[in-house]
């Protein structure tokens, strides 16, 4: 049998270590009830330690201001929370929809789910995802011009511009933190004022935002969080902050299940 403190250290270190731990490794390893697990958390939260979510609890990571310099979407792992958000997100277009969808991870991730039996527009802004969307007979594709990033997106002055000419019926839209306070922020002032204008002409604003981005503030805010019809997030969610959106007026869709 060990003391609380010292069971309270090493949660700390897995959570350093691997970035993250859930209720039921806790329970398993120290031979404790689920809300005993739950009382660590908040505890450790309270020092600074971690930040809890819907099934365990989150490293605490700092501010990022910089834009992925070369995401190699190809050879990126696949996370089940991520695939999970990414097939929930491709069931909402319909038949004849002009969508822009996301030049970020969640949006190549779509690709594999997106509908094949029904005719759509897909407006992008990541070479690499039009690249893909080549082989779908059953859309139209279009691709934001301006200066491309090593990344391999374009979100600069030209292609806001190209952006503002259009409507949207429906946009899925990414970013580095969301909180229900401050509201959806990323990393540099051109990526958000590009997703300010999709967002401004889109009839349906969905956010797509892994649980772990919630809670957390980047460096450069995009707009308040009640601008979004919903949002679709995954059971490493922070409770309180989908509580918080949800008072905002967004409908929070949590995915999946914690395993």
């Amino acid at each position: 049998m060990i003391f609380m403190e010292e069971r309270h250290q090493r949660i700390a270190e897995v959570i350093r270590k691997n970035g993250k731990i859930t209720i039921a490794e806790i329970a398993e390893e120290y031979g404790i009830s689920d809300e005993s697990a739950r009382r660590d958390l908040r505890m450790l939260e309270q020092q600074g330690l971690c930040k809890r979510t819907h099934g365990g609890a989150l490293l605490l990571q700092p501010l990022s201001i910089k834009p992925p310099v070369d995401r190699k979407f190809e050879s990126m792992p696949v996370f089940e929370n991520y695939k999970a958000i990414s097939c929930k997100a491709a069931e909402m277009i319909g038949e004849n929809y002009t969508i822009y969808l996301t030049g970020g991870s969640l949006g190549y991730l779509m690709i594999s789910a997106l509908p094949r039996d029904i005719h759509y527009t897909v407006v992008v802004n990541s070479v690499d995802i039009g690249r893909e969307l080549r082989s779908f007979e059953n859309i139209e594709v279009y691709l934001a011009g301006g200066k491309m990033r090593q990344s391999g997106s374009l979100v600069d002055s030209l292609a806001t511009e190209f952006v503002s000419r259009m409507h949207f019926d429906l946009c899925f839209i990414t970013g580095a933190g969301l909180t229900a306070a401050f509201g959806l922020t990323n990393g540099t002032d051109e990526t958000a004022a590009f997703q300010r204008m999709v967002i401004k002409n889109s009839r349906r604003k969905c956010l797509l935002m892994p649980g772990a981005k919630i809670g957390t503030d980047s460096f450069i805010k995009v707009c308040e969080a009640d601008v979004f019809d919903s949002v679709i997030t995954d059971w490493d969610c922070v409770e309180e902050q989908i509580a918080a959106l949800e008072e905002k007026g967004s409908m929070v869709v949590v995915v999946g299940e914690s395993r």
